[in-house]
C-alpha cells in the first residue's frame, strides 16, 4: 500500500493535549477543503508516493515516541488506517488530525483522533460529516479554530448541543493573526465553558 506524502519531519507538537512534546509528523498530500485561513496550502498538491514500509523506516529514524498523521486531509487516503495500525503495533502513540468530512469509523481504538470542527469563518462548515461524532472514542479530542466572536458563539453552541465537553477534551484555538488569545480566553472565562484555550504553540515557537 502506497500513500501520497508531502513531508515527514519532527518538531514540537503545537496543538491538542499533547502540545509541547517532540513529535514526528507525517503530512499527507491532498485536501478536500479550502479553509480561508489555511496555513498548509502547499499540501493541496505535490508530494510523492511512498510505501507504508518506507514511511515506517523514516519515522523510526526520527526517534520520537509520538507520531501525528496530518495533512491535507489524511482520511482521503485508503492507506491511512493501515499506516496508523502499523505504527501502533510498533508501540508509537499515534494521533490523526482530521477535518471530519470523511468517515472515520475505520480508525482503531488505540488511535487518538483529533477532530477539527470547522467554524463558519473557515467557509467550510457545510462540509462537516456530523455522524463522525458518534465514532469518537473517549480519549479522542475535538478542536475548534476560532477567528471571531461569531465563530466562538457558534462553537459554544455545538459544544453545548452535543455535550462535547462531557465526552472529550475540547480545544478552542484562535486563528493566528486574526484573533487575540486574550479575547478568546475572556469569552471562555465569562461563559464558564469547560474547554481548553490553546495557542498554536508551534507558531509561537516560529515553526511550521
Amino acid at each position: 500500500m502506497n500513500l501520497k506524502v508531502f513531508e515527514i519531519f519532527s518538531d514540537i507538537q503545537g496543538e491538542s493535549s499533547y502540545s509541547g512534546y517532540p513529535c514526528t509528523f507525517i503530512r499527507l498530500s491532498e485536501c478536500n477543503l479550502r479553509c480561508t485561513y489555511c496555513d498548509t496550502q502547499e499540501a493541496y498538491t505535490g508530494g510523492k508516493n511512498l510505501s507504508v514500509k518506507n514511511i515506517l523506516i523514516q519515522v523510526e529514524k526520527m526517534g520520537c515516541q509520538l507520531v501525528e498523521i496530518t495533512g491535507g486531509e489524511p482520511m482521503l487516503q485508503k492507506g491511512t488506517p493501515e499506516l496508523a495500525d502499523k505504527l501502533i503495533a510498533m508501540s508509537y502513540t499515534v494521533l490523526i488530525e482530521t477535518n471530519g468530512t470523511v468517515d472515520i469509523q475505520s480508525l482503531k481504538d488505540k488511535i487518538i483522533t483529533i477532530f477539527d470542527i470547522k467554524c463558519p469563518g473557515s467557509g467550510m462548515t457545510d462540509k462537516i460529516c456530523w455522524k463522525n461524532l458518534q465514532y469518537l472514542k473517549p480519549h479522542d479530542e475535538i478542536k475548534f479554530v476560532i477567528g471571531s466572536k461569531s465563530d466562538y458563539d457558534w462553537a459554544k453552541s455545538i459544544v453545548v448541543k452535543h455535550n462535547l465537553d462531557k465526552k472529550h477534551i475540547v480545544h478552542f484555538s484562535p486563528v493566528w493573526s486574526l484573533l487575540k488569545i486574550s479575547d478568546l480566553a475572556s469569552w471562555v472565562f465569562e461563559d464558564n465553558l469547560y474547554v481548553r484555550v490553546q495557542p498554536q504553540l508551534h507558531k509561537l515557537l516560529g515553526r511550521k
